[in-house]
């Protein structure tokens, strides 16, 4: 519940991306250096200053601390955000990194920073002992991807209920009284937590009820989470069938399927869990070159490879089978785009036409060094 929400601030130096110039175009060629810390008491606003990651208490009762890096002091005057963008980190956990980089797409996008919001959750992990991140949750390197429970007595809390959290503590109006569109964009390992929130959290509904626009970019995932037994089948992945447990027992174990699913999602159902996300707002993202099966961070475990050997083929083949499962009635309001001549790269995936606009509502008009997006060819 966002009244019992509490907020601790302690802001913390981190890097940045520099660049001679911010252009989203150029952004995969920046490199993180240390810089000096800004005067004292001045905001970070958008791609102006050092990111700072901030640490908020949030969760009933005792709760938990929790690392984020955002543009605007979380213990502030929120009074004037209109919107919230949060930009989830992949498998390296730098959500320095995805800041930075959202930072300079926010400023781009030409909006006013003083109304948006932008937010990029950190997930500690074991290995995150030294960047200051003592007394939170931390979780098992890849754990926190797909909604495992924090490792660490007491911590118990569900990397899936720390977005519960988040969004939570976006949407009080009493905290941000004018906000009126929260998205959730995530690009590699941040895509597939972003997925599997967008498919299990139980709190969608509700802030749409009350009049917040709640949306979802999942970008260049490794798996995506299938709702049924079947996989892609066939020598082109156009048709379905339950892939062979000779090759692969555990293949509809979660986090590819419904089976040995986590905590936080106990007891759900696949087929109506489909049907509720069909009718959640998800744009899918995936880039034209992101087709190397030997990719040195894709998945390659069995349950992985069931879904198809590429990245781009996985996408492809989850996006025919939510057509494959649609029964007729059923209005899916997802999108899907694939972003031409892009890889695995989350800077040039959000800067792209449709990245950008699905984002941070950057018209493609205004975006025209940005990749270029097609029609997804399946």
């Amino acid at each position: 519940m966002p009244d019992a929400i509490a907020l601790v601030v302690q802001r913390q130096p981190a890097r940045r991306l520099v660049c001679a110039a911010i252009a989203v175009a150029a952004l995969a060629g920046c490199a993180g250096v240390p810089e000096a810390p800004p005067a004292a008491g001045k905001p970070a606003v958008a791609a102006s200053a050092k990111p700072h990651w901030q640490r908020v208490h949030l969760g009933a009762g005792a709760g938990y601390d929790f690392p984020v890096y955002a543009n605007h002091p979380l213990d502030g005057d929120l009074s004037r955000i209109r919107e919230v963008v949060f930009v989830q980190h992949g498998l390296q956990r730098n959500g320095d990194d995805y800041y930075a980089a959202g930072a300079a797409l926010l400023t781009a996008s030409g909006r006013n920073p003083e109304e948006v919001l932008l937010v990029a959750p950190n997930f500690p992990g074991t290995p995150d002992q030294r960047k200051g991140f003592d007394g939170m949750p931390q979780w098992s390197v890849q754990g926190w991807m797909s909604g495992e429970n924090a490792v660490n007595a007491p911590f118990t809390v569900s990397s899936l209920q720390v977005l519960d959290d988040l969004v939570a503590f976006v949407t009080d109006k009493s905290r941000l009284p004018q906000v009126a569109k929260v998205t959730v964009a995530g690009h590699s390992g941040g895509a597939q937590i972003v997925h599997r929130y967008a498919v299990l959290n139980n709190v969608d509904e509700r802030i749409r009820a009350r009049g917040i626009d709640l949306r979802y970019v999942v970008a260049n995932p490794s798996s995506y989470l299938y709702f049924t037994p079947v996989r892609p089948a066939g020598p082109d992945g156009k048709s379905f069938a339950p892939y062979n447990k000779a090759v692969c027992p555990d293949y509809d174990k979660y986090r590819y399927g419904m089976q040995d699913i986590v905590p936080y999602a106990q007891g759900a159902n696949g087929l109506s869990l489909y049907k509720r996300y069909a009718a959640r707002q998800v744009t899918y993202l995936a880039g034209t070159e992101d087709n190397d099966p030997n990719h040195s961070v894709l998945d390659k475990v069995c349950g992985a490879e069931a879904e198809g050997p590429t990245r781009l083929q996985r996408a492809r083949g989850y996006l025919r089978y939510e057509r494959y499962l649609a029964s007729r009635g059923l209005v899916i309001r997802h999108q899907a785009f694939e972003v031409v001549g892009v890889g695995h790269d989350q800077s040039h995936m959000f800067g792209s036409q449709c990245g950008a606009k699905a984002v941070f509502g950057l018209p493609e008009s205004a975006n025209k060094d940005g990749a270029a997006c097609r029609t997804p060819q399946l």
